[in-house]
């Protein structure tokens, strides 16, 4: 049961006698009923409140067959205006304009202020005192309760401030005596299921539901007897703390749901990359035969003028337990870089010495456009790969060429989760943002291997720490590509993909 019906349930059984004992020496709320009707009477006299013209808004009390559920012989079945003034808001010719509204003065509740059983001062609007005394109707007091006729239906709050004044949306709802029926059982009542059932009679399913104040009069309410409202709010009073309590803990444990998957997948990739998801292999051949061939590879590309030649060559090793970078000849300790420990087999590389760009161009033809906010970072692919646009229509940031199998990064902080691999057909040839980093892959490099690695904590820190600028935080290319990369031997590199893939597939069913 969640806390809503564990304190619906609660008002549920206060209004119908069974949340505390009856007390045969309370007096019987029949004799109660009484006096609110001279009292009532009595307001009519001195002008206080005006008798109904209309017979329909004082209708005779309830036949026996209409009553929801059975209460207590010592209460009694009532309608709301039996116990309760009615008082529409002013729809005459006062009723004040949008300009007539202001920041400061007497407070004008409209539905919007209405959160959570309170008045909300954020967005509250206020009226002169000259337009306050030239209202006919809806003028507040202290302690009157305020309810939503129109749209949400059902909407309420006691009023905390001395005067004030109410929208046409909404009523109050004013007892004839705080002495003889209680404020806080009364609100409680209103709360409760037994009013929702009554609403739902007025629920038309229109955009615009609605229920007049005279409707609002003929709900039904249960009267118990003064001294046991007082002990039904004394019991719900000392209940609430508890719901309260347990919707805390009921929105910790949603929060803890909701966040589960995200944060075992974060859990699953940091494991994968630290070669801690799979066993490795003994006969894997060792990564530095694999980073070998890539710098033939490279080499090879190069010379065919398909990439252009790295400005500097750098190597990483280690020694003695530390980690030092080569660079042009010149060794340097990059302890400081690496994140964590891997496997022997494994060996650290950039990001640079793994990947290479195809290059930029100005569009010259019709071509597919890739922006940033064309990935969805939860699926991690492209959203429209129909974004066809024509060259003199170019974007300024549409530079850089892709093509099927390209990694894309986004660079910028909004959309540092986009990341995808293409793998989408396109009509035309696909061009990309300048605010991605591109990446291609060699071919000793599992490119879903290098996807993941983007997407792990680990590199998601390195990218946040190399961030700069305030409202627009990115990081350039340049450092993107310095980020440190632990690379496993390519068969382990496929190993831990398909254990990823199986996992990950394993948490969707999961949370279906």
């Amino acid at each position: 049961m969640k806390a809503q019906q564990l304190k619906n349930a609660i008002l549920q059984l206060a209004i119908q006698g069974k949340l505390v004992p009856q007390d045969p020496n309370d007096e019987p709320a029949s004799v109660l009923l009484e006096k609110i009707k001279q009292e009532k009477e009595k307001l009519i006299a001195e002008g206080k409140i005006k008798k109904s013209k209309k017979a329909s808004d004082n209708p005779p009390y309830p036949n026996e067959c209409e009553f929801p559920f059975e209460i207590p012989e010592s209460w009694v079945w009532v309608n709301i205006c039996d116990v309760a003034n009615l008082i529409n808001g002013d729809r005459g010719k006062n009723y004040p304009s949008k300009d007539k509204l202001y920041n400061f003065g007497i407070p004008f509740i409209s539905a919007v202020n209405l959160e959570q059983d309170t008045v909300s001062e954020n967005k509250l609007l206020y009226l002169s005192e000259q337009q306050y005394k030239l209202l006919g109707s809806g003028k507040l007091r202290k302690n009157d309760i305020i309810f939503c006729l129109r749209g949400s239906l059902g909407k309420c709050a006691v009023y905390p401030f001395e005067t004030g004044a109410i929208a046409s949306s909404l009523a109050i709802l004013r007892l004839y005596n705080l002495g003889k029926v209680n404020l806080d059982f009364f609100y409680f009542y209103i709360n409760s299921s037994l009013i929702k059932d009554e609403i739902n009679k007025y629920n038309n399913g229109t955009a615009q539901p609605n229920l007049s104040a005279g409707n609002l009069g003929k709900f039904l309410f249960p009267l118990p007897p003064l001294s046991e409202q007082k002990r039904i709010v004394a019991k719900i009073e000392e209940l609430l703390p508890f719901i309260e309590q347990y919707a805390k803990k009921e929105q910790e444990l949603t929060a803890l749901h909701q966040e589960f998957p995200e944060r075992l997948k974060k859990s699953i990739l940091q494991a994968a990359i630290q070669g801690k998801l799979t066993e490795q292999n003994s006969n894997d051949e060792p990564t530095v035969e694999l980073v070998k061939r890539i710098q033939a590879e490279k080499e090879r590309l190069i010379l065919e003028k398909k990439i252009k030649k790295p400005k500097q060559h750098s190597e990483i090793i280690v020694r003695d337990n530390s980690h030092y970078e080569i660079v042009d000849g010149v060794e340097r300790c990059i302890d400081d870089e690496i994140p964590f420990e891997i496997p022997e087999s494994w060996c650290w590389v950039r990001l640079k010495d793994i990947t290479y760009q195809l290059g930029q161009e100005i569009p010259k033809s019709t071509f597919c456009y890739i922006d940033v906010g064309l990935i969805d970072n939860k699926l991690h692919r492209i959203s429209n790969n129909q974004n066809i646009i024509e060259p003199n229509d170019a974007p300024s940031r549409a530079r850089k060429i892709v093509q099927k199998g390209t990694i894309l990064y986004s660079t910028v902080r909004p959309y540092l989760k986009n990341i995808c691999i293409l793998e989408e057909d396109f009509p035309y040839t696909p061009i990309a943002s300048t605010a991605f980093a591109t990446m291609e892959t060699f071919q000793d490099i599992d490119r879903k291997f290098l996807f993941y690695y983007l997407l792990s904590p680990t590199f998601t820190d390195f990218v946040n720490q190399a961030m700069v600028g305030v409202a627009y935080p990115a990081i350039n290319d340049e450092n993107l590509y310095k980020i440190v990369v632990p690379i496993p031997p390519l068969e382990e590199q496929q190993r831990i993909v398909s254990k990823i893939e199986q996992l990950f597939s394993y948490l969707e069913n999961l949370t279906k």
